[in-house]
């Protein structure tokens, strides 16, 4: 388990992150309204009416009718806007924060938030796909910033990164290597853990969306592994025009000195 701190990657083609920047607002307004300072009744019934219920979709189940807020298939998207607890939207939000920009940088603002949201809805078609049955509302954003992570490792796996290694010690390392890893985790406990309280199908279900829509999205001056460097679109080289450059001029020597 790792924890991402930093890393040292500038933006090359926008000047802020203004998508990665709203979506952290939005998450943390939305958890303010329906977890913070919500009563315990009516976090419940936001779950129920906003998060995600594989059973509404693929088992023809219906939600009481006093639980209803929106159509059914919009929940693939507004699950990925709430979260239980302090930890929940902190360690969330955390890796957006870090990993967002760039894959943003890398697509643009509008192609970064269309891939953010088929994302989330990839995360949440897949854990409904594999547990069909289930009654229990999927919330987080987990899945959405699992297709993050995965963009950001086809994109600068080269790139150092600050991670915090079991909680306690600090480590700047190559990004593919705490990402691999991480990757490689979600599907791991996805075979191994079936009955905790984390969705291991929608981070799987995420970092696989993540994978397929990042060639397709990014920018086709970015280039996949880090392979080659592109400039900042504030820098440009120009060549020197030979005719326009002046020979140096020899100083004859002091002789006196």
């Amino acid at each position: 388990m790792f924890v991402p701190l930093y890393d040292v990657n500038a933006l090359k083609h926008i000047r802020v992150q203004y998508v990665t920047i709203s979506l952290i607002v939005i998450n943390v307004a939305v958890w303010l309204v329906t977890g913070f300072a919500a009563t315990d009744e009516f976090s419940g019934r936001a779950s129920m009416g906003l998060g995600y219920i594989p059973a509404l979709l693929f088992d023809n189940r219906h939600l009481d009718p006093s639980l209803y807020l929106i159509p059914e298939d919009y929940t693939y998207i507004t699950y990925a806007f709430l979260h239980g607890d302090f930890w929940h939207i902190a360690t969330n939000m955390l890796f957006l924060w870090v990993f967002g920009d760039n894959v943003e940088d890398a697509m643009g603002h509008v192609k970064f938030l269309i891939f953010y949201l088929l994302c989330a809805a990839a995360a949440a078609w897949f854990h409904g796909f594999l547990d069909p049955h289930s009654t229990g509302p999927l919330i987080g954003a987990s899945g959405a910033i699992s297709g993050v992570v995965a963009s950001y490792f086809l994109l600068h796996p080269k790139v150092r990164i600050w991670v915090l290694i079991l909680w306690r010690i600090p480590l700047p390392l190559p990004a593919f290597i705490p990402l691999i890893f991480w990757i490689l985790q979600q599907f791991y406990m996805l075979v191994v853990d079936n009955e905790g309280n984390v969705s291991w199908a929608a981070h799987a279900g995420g970092i696989l969306a993540g994978l397929v829509l990042t060639p397709v999205l990014k920018r086709w001056a970015v280039p996949l592994f880090d392979r080659t460097i592109v400039s900042p679109r504030a820098v440009e080289h120009k060549e020197a025009d030979p005719a326009t450059v002046e020979a140096p001029q020899k100083t004859p020597p002091n002789w006196g000195r």
